[in-house]
């Protein structure tokens, strides 16, 4: 998917040529930490501090040894001798750590490097919803509950609820990503067989992150699936706001519709088309997200101490995660963003009905008045359905009934059918979304 949605710095995190740089990156931080403990030579640390490695070289090495983490020592090893380091040193490298010291541990940083990114796609997305629901805030549109015409809303009020949504994923994003900023240091078993608990805390320090406090040979995948899963919901709202919009733009509403650009085709059969497919591009771009959180949740239980059942997944859940939540982020901006917005047409929708959407309003001034409210309910229920199934004007026949008009005046009328009244609370609850 190359396209001006997509970020190039993303996709790079999660190439070889990155992941092994974050391989190298732990392994030079702990032989500096070992360094300085005196375990290992300086010059040795220093050498693997200024190492390289080829990407094509591990590869070529893991096709035989079937080993990754081997074949990557094996090149940075070979790497230290051509660049005319001691070639001593390379006995340090790797010293005291498991595969999964240093695979968890760069993964960590990979993560890290991703979430700064999503992020910078939240907070965009928070401020096209914030600014589009201001812009609304106070224009009148239908509510639909079932898919029906309920009771007067504003399209501000959609939005500001997107928002609040956001908010959530914000908030609960920034928690599993600081729950992934863990590092482990502690062996093939997590019983710091060979490097101590304060090595393994100074090496994560170097690398910015924190010590997983407890550990087998893995850290435990419940922090991995718990942000897997939290990419999940955000692909949900993402989804909702998608799903909301394609309804809007339906023929028969026609309330808000995606940009559609002069030289933009919407069918190979029919000129007419405008069809939503940035919005059907996102709802089902999120169902490979809520798939990616099942593939997740499978990981977390391990055979013993560590298998390897969860690595594969992970190669790929990962990067795409990530990779679709970044991109899902910049096309909702973009949706929103530049989204067409019809306020005649929802004004022309709210008075579709004749008035039916005031039904409750008229129960309870009824009830108000000094009608029963079974009774009241049962009178305006009646002509509900009459002006429903013979497609007559609900106000108006309300207006010609006796028991109605002795209780209601035709003031008191108006304002019941007045849905300024019902937005009357819209100000209090932007002011309690945005506190502002």
């Amino acid at each position: 998917m190359i396209d001006r949605y997509t970020r190039p710095a993303m996709g790079r995190i999660w190439t070889d040529e990155n992941k092994y740089r974050c391989w190298l990156q732990v392994e030079a931080a702990a032989s500096l930490v070992l360094a300085e403990d005196g375990i290992i030579p300086s010059a040795a640390a220093e050498a693997i501090a200024s190492a390289g490695f080829s990407v094509d070289r591990i590869r070529e090495i893991e096709a035989d040894v079937r080993h990754d983490v081997i074949a990557f020592t094996t090149a940075v090893a070979e790497s230290m001798k051509d660049q005319g380091l001691d070639g001593q040193s390379s006995r340090w490298l790797h010293y005291g750590l498991t595969s999964n010291d240093v695979v968890d541990t760069a993964q960590a940083l990979q993560v890290k490097e991703a979430s700064a990114l999503i992020r910078e796609g939240l907070l965009a997305l928070l401020g096209v919803l914030k600014r589009r629901a201001l812009e609304f805030k106070h224009t009148p549109t239908i509510g639909r509950t079932h898919g029906m015409h309920a009771e007067p809303t504003t399209f501000g009020l959609k939005l500001l609820n997107w928002y609040a949504e956001m908010e959530r994923n914000l908030a609960r994003f920034d928690a599993v990503a600081e729950d992934m900023r863990v590092g482990k240091l502690s062996g093939a078993v997590g019983t710091f067989g060979h490097l101590s608990p304060n090595q393994e805390e100074k090496v994560c320090a170097r690398l910015g992150l924190k010590p997983a406090p407890v550990a087998t040979q893995v850290i435990q995948r419940d922090r991995h699936a718990a942000y897997i899963a939290t990419l999940a919901i955000l692909g949900g709202t993402l989804d909702k706001i998608a799903v909301e919009i394609r309804h809007l733009q339906r023929t028969e509403i026609r309330e808000a519709q995606e940009y559609f650009s002069e030289k933009q085709k919407g069918s190979s059969a029919m000129p007419h088309k405008k069809n939503p497919i940035t919005s059907e591009q996102i709802s089902g771009l999120a169902r490979i997200l809520r798939g990616n959180a099942q593939a997740a949740f499978e990981n977390m239980p391990l055979w013993h101490e560590r298998d390897i059942s969860h690595s594969s997944v992970e190669r790929i859940i990962f990067p795409d995660s990530t990779i679709l939540a970044d991109y899902l982020l910049a096309k909702t901006t973009d949706l929103v963003d530049r989204l067409l917005v019809y306020p005649e047409r929802m004004k022309k929708n709210l008075e579709s009905t004749g008035g039916l959407i005031f039904s409750g309003q008229l129960l309870l001034d009824l009830a108000e008045a000094g009608m029963l409210r079974e009774d009241a309910y049962r009178l305006v229920q009646g002509h509900a359905m009459r002006a429903w199934k013979e497609d007559l004007n609900f106000r108006d026949e309300v207006a010609r009934d006796p028991a109605i008009t002795k209780l209601l005046s035709t003031e008191k009328l108006a304002r019941t059918f007045d849905y300024s009244r019902q937005l009357g609370n819209v100000d209090a609850i932007f002011k309690r979304v945005l506190a502002e």
